[in-house]
């Protein structure tokens, strides 16, 4: 079986933009997949609805990839607002860029 090096952290958001949800894991296209189908109906993604994904990034190391979530967690919101724009100006939902 092959490994996966590629470890993601990612950025969802409701379809108002209005709530943030910032994850990792090693399958982009399987947690997003489980965001979007609401796998955990309690989950904070399920009751918010918030399963847009706005923003990733690649990382080889898993350890790269939480510390980079855990400091993304303490962003205000406007800094994690740039982010997204600087990338993803319009806020376009970017699974399909994953799911293609």
């Amino acid at each position: 079986m092959k490994e996966n090096n590629t470890y993601y952290t990612y950025i969802l958001s409701n379809t108002s933009n209005s709530v943030l949800y910032i994850g990792v894991t090693n399958n982009l296209v399987r947690r997003f997949l489980e965001h979007k189908i609401k796998i955990n109906e309690t989950s904070f993604t399920a009751r918010y609805s918030v399963h847009k994904l706005v923003h990733f990034e690649c990382f080889s190391s898993i350890k790269d990839a939480i510390a980079r979530e855990k400091q993304l967690k303490t962003w205000h919101r406007p800094w994690k607002e740039n982010l997204i724009r600087k990338n993803n100006p319009t806020w376009d939902d970017l699974s399909s860029s994953i799911l293609a």
